[in-house]
């Protein structure tokens, strides 16, 4: 008879008492059990290890215990297999992720790699491959075994995003040789939530008991990441969030330091246009400078799932120059991909920084240069706070617009080698006492104590300012008398400045021209104090007409090169304004009957099983949540929408892990993850943290052993095999 732990044992203290420590992994009554998985009341796992590969061979167990569903997507995503499981409509994410990861590239890499860290990616595929045996309920769709190498595809700095902005439409049209319309989210047209998160940093000198704190506020999907706590016999003692599949905590703290990543506005990949100029010898080269360079060419041999279960394969011809792939065509030109790609130096950076224990053992850590998209914002125990721009951050020459194709052809349009972190901006301890970034540009980062745009390249951010950041000024200008249940407040603060700006104008346009039929709506929205609430009818109006409004100029903003804000602020017409309220009154009417509508009762949290595309039905339960998408200026996000079947808006990102940390002599944190720790719908912690996400109210966190003694649910002691 085969014995296993099965879901139910999991946050039962009666189990507990009845199975004791017993794991499948003691084989025999004397092996080590050197790996220890305890589970506290909110089922996170708190891992212990006697080396740091112990620990790592733990943490990748819990993760798979609680989802290894996502953790094999992630990695069919990464190493280019999605079609394997997905079928052939995955063949073009799958072929853009081949064109930079190359499996027999990493195996060389793996073989490479410094003994401690392949230790780590040794004990990593061990893991999972012993959760897999020790669990034959879990059926994977492709991966059966892991192998030690495929860590590498998955490393942050972060690679993954920097490839998903190669747009599949037209990697589809160059490699099929046809026409492809890109779509709007391609185009950067479409309203969604935005691909980002807060982070806040206030040094001792404006916080009540003089010690620093940390906001981490990532804005992912409400499913992307694991809490869990790490230790081992070796110095490490993390605690955060883990992206399903990875190795280590990405955004945390330890006894003395913790971080915060923001997706950065930095200019961080680049496409070049290449003139390609074929021999009579058949063969392909493209001009560089005054000589021709012959083009390299690779097939490219990808495997996909057809309807009837059966495997099928497909080979492209892909090709490249010095600059990169061959990403698509345009205006008679080749167009090659630039971006980041050292998954070595990543995956180190990665794990290393999750033991410094303060800034300059951080920075040491980033002088791998691995991290090509994140900003950090650091503080420590010693009173240190910081904002850090990328490490990964090429050279470039400033006259060339590098928002659009550049002449591959010029060798002054290459990369030439990478910025040092001294020239990068960054704000360390700020006189004003605090700093932040929320997906903006640097340039407001501590106020008057902010880097100067003027002292740096134009590529430095590309993205501009947003109603996000105006909000993060006014929240951290507002005291100096910060307190970890201060800077949640000041998290969920309620104020949506998109609206502050945006408004006037329709009221105004109204008032030049009055229309009884929009007298009421004007006069709801012209009373409102433009603050999200559940029974706010107005904050209803505002979310349906911005939406409307954004419909009517994206694309033009898109062509003019400005943000949609501005667009709307400065940009739209009169009629462009009233047109768009008249659309959100008619939406609302349609939908509910009135356009009075509670926000509470349109704004809604739903998880009706672990799917990773969901399906929402109105008829089943739901909770109401009070704040917006963050395209408004709310710093606590909830990207909803209508979906198919729906009238009410469901959001799966935002807010996904809420932390505020505090560094005095011993650490103090409290935090919330929206989507529970369990991706199991029969799991007590499959949604048991909605309400305190919604509300605010953060739990405290078990960091230090006697915090965690009588909160543990279940243990496990693991043979590492």
């Amino acid at each position: 008879m085969r014995h296993s732990i099965g879901r139910a044992y999991f946050g039962s203290a009666a189990a507990l008492a009845l199975f004791g420590a017993w794991s499948p992994h003691a084989r025999a009554a004397d092996a080590p059990r050197n790996v220890v998985i305890q589970r506290d009341d909110w089922g996170i796992a708190h891992i212990s290890g006697q080396t740091d590969a112990d620990a790592v061979y733990g943490m990748i167990y819990a993760q798979a215990e609680d989802d290894f569903n996502r953790i094999e997507v992630n990695y069919l995503t990464n190493l280019g297999r999605l079609a394997e499981a997905e079928g052939e409509g995955a063949l073009w994410s799958d072929l853009r992720q081949r064109l930079f990861i190359d499996p027999e590239v990493l195996k060389a890499d793996y073989a490479a790699s410094s003994p401690w860290l392949k230790a780590l990616m040794d004990a990593w595929a061990a893991g999972l491959n012993a959760f897999l045996a020790d669990h034959p309920e879990v059926k994977p769709r492709v991966l059966t075994r892991f192998e030690p190498w495929m860590a590498l595809s998955f490393t942050e700095g972060s690679i993954g995003g920097d490839i998903e902005s190669v747009p599949l439409s037209q990697l589809q049209a160059f490699y099929e040789k046809r026409a492809i319309a890109m779509t709007a989210l391609e185009r950067g047209t479409q309203f969604r939530e935005p691909q980002g998160s807060n982070g806040m940093v206030i040094a001792p000198s404006h916080t009540q008991d003089g010690h620093a704190l940390l906001l981490i506020n990532p804005h992912t999907s409400f499913f992307f990441r694991s809490e869990q706590q790490v230790t081992s016999g070796e110095g490490l003692n993390v605690y955060g969030a883990s992206t399903w599949g990875q190795f280590f905590i990405y955004q945390g703290f330890n006894p003395h330091a913790g971080w915060m990543h923001t997706s950065s506005g930095i200019d961080n990949v680049d496409e070049f246009a290449e003139t390609i100029a074929p021999s009579p010898d058949g063969d392909l080269y493209y001009r560089y400078g005054g000589a021709l360079r012959k083009v390299t060419v690779k097939p490219v041999t990808l495997a996909y799932r057809k309807p009837d279960g059966a495997m099928a394969t497909r080979t492209f011809t892909t090709y490249a120059t010095h600059h990169g792939p061959i990403v698509r065509e345009a205006d008679g030109k080749w167009i090659a991909f630039a971006l980041m790609n050292k998954p070595v130096p990543a995956l180190e950076q990665s794990f290393l920084r999750t033991k410094a224990r303060d800034l300059a053992g951080f920075l040491q850590v980033a002088e791998r240069k691995a991290n090509s998209s994140n900003n950090t914002l650091f503080a420590d125990d010693k009173g240190e706070i910081a904002y850090l721009h990328p490490q990964f951050v090429p050279v470039r020459d400033d006259r060339f617009d590098y928002r659009k194709p550049v002449d591959g052809s010029d060798p002054a349009t290459d990369w030439k080698g990478l910025h040092a972190l001294s020239d990068l901006p960054q704000v360390v301890n700020p006189k004003n006492g605090w700093a932040f970034n929320v997906n903006n540009w640097p340039w407001t980062a501590a106020g008057t104590d902010s880097p100067k745009a003027k002292a740096y390249p134009r590529y430095m951010d590309q993205v501009g300012e947003n109603p996000r950041g105006a909000h993060a000024e006014k929240v951290l200008s507002a005291r100096s008398d910060f307190t970890p249940d201060r800077l949640i407040a000041a998290a969920y603060d309620p104020w949506l400045p998109a609206f502050t700006r945006l408004l006037p104008g329709l009221i105004a346009a109204h008032d030049k021209a009055p229309d009884p039929a929009r007298a009421e709506p004007v006069a709801l929205l012209r009373g409102w104090d433009q603050r999200w609430a559940l029974d706010s009818t107005a904050t209803s109006l505002a979310v349906f007409w911005g939406e409307a409004l954004w419909a009517k100029g994206a694309d033009e903003a898109k062509r003019s090169g400005i943000t949609v804000w501005d667009w709307m602020a400065d940009h739209a017409t009169d009629a462009q304004r009233l047109a768009a309220l008249d659309e959100a009154t008619a939406r609302l009417k349609a939908d509910f009957g009135d356009w009075r509508v509670p926000w509470g009762q349109i704004n809604r949290y739903q998880r009706n099983d672990g799917a990773i595309r969901q399906t929402f039905d109105d008829a089943k339960p739901s909770t109401p949540v009070p704040f917006t998408s963050a395209q408004w200026g709310s710093l606590a996000a909830f990207g909803a929408q209508r979906y198919p079947g729906t009238k009410r808006y469901y959001g799966t990102r935002g807010n996904s892990f809420v932390a505020v940390v505090e560094f005095g002599p011993r650490v103090k944190a409290r935090a919330v993850s929206t989507g529970g720790e369990s991706g199991h719908p029969t799991s007590p912690h499959f949604a048991d943290q909605v309400s305190r996400y919604v509300s605010g109210n953060l739990r405290p966190v078990y960091f230090y052993p006697e915090d965690l003694a009588g909160h543990v649910t279940s243990k496990e002691e693991l043979v590492r095999r």
